[in-house]
């Protein structure tokens, strides 16, 4: 199946997911994920209308990033390390995976030195998996209040990655537990101001995440394919 007929599929799928749920097409945002394909396949991606392009370590974004900067926007979703923050704050639109205050706050510092802000989500471990990325739930509340001084971050939204090997219906219940997550710390003002984005949903699962709410689903090989075991 060719790139077009990937993105004609997952449109259809997208479509149904939102009817199923009752909510707007244009409530849901697609990044797609190219770390595992080329710059060349990337580039033929934004060509035919892909806006939003997803990636979790600069060295292998380098290449995309230069010859699409200006064309695409760029989310970086992968697990941030604080000394690599000034690879990403300023070629990154949107930081997918703040989880600790000593990461915001090398955020913080390095846009600042910019002069810009950077849109982020913040990542809640919602499955409880050790071995995934993320802070506990019920840290959220602690963190939205040491943020509030940090004028350079804006936080959009929480983010989360449900198991692996589960169905797509096992995941339903930390999509659904997210969401739940968000709407209460916006019930309590935590951040001040509302956060009313999800990011959840990757390729096996997108559409249950849809279901529940998610408005920035992160597709790669059901979208652009994959051409490298990385």
């Amino acid at each position: 199946m060719g790139l077009q007929d990937r993105m004609r599929e997952v449109e259809s799928r997208i479509g149904e997911a939102c009817r199923r749920s009752g909510r707007a097409r244009e409530d849901v945002n697609v990044v797609a994920v190219t770390k595992y394909v080329s710059a060349e396949t990337a580039v033929l991606a934004v060509t035919q209308g892909i806006r939003h392009i997803g990636e979790n370590r600069w060295p292998d974004s380098e290449e995309k990033w230069r010859q699409l900067q200006g064309q695409a926007v760029f989310h970086f979703i992968g697990s941030l390390q604080t000394r690599k923050v000034k690879d990403v704050v300023g070629r990154f639109d949107y930081i997918h995976s703040l989880d600790r205050l000593s990461l915001a706050e090398e955020i913080q510092k390095r846009a600042a030195a910019l002069g810009i802000v950077v849109p982020c989500f913040v990542q809640v471990n919602v499955s409880g998996e050790a071995s995934k990325h993320g802070m506990q739930p019920e840290e959220l509340p602690g963190f939205a209040a040491a943020l509030r001084p940090l004028d350079r971050i804006k936080p959009i939204g929480l983010m989360t990655m449900a198991p692996l090997e589960s169905g797509p219906e096992e995941t339903r219940p930390v999509f659904r537990g997210l969401r739940k997550l968000r709407d209460e710390l916006n019930a309590r003002e935590a951040f001040g101001e509302p956060i009313t984005e999800l990011s959840m949903g990757m390729s096996g699962d997108f559409e249950v995440a849809i279901e529940e709410g998610a408005t920035w689903v992160r597709l790669g090989s059901v979208l652009v394919g994959r051409e490298s075991a990385g």
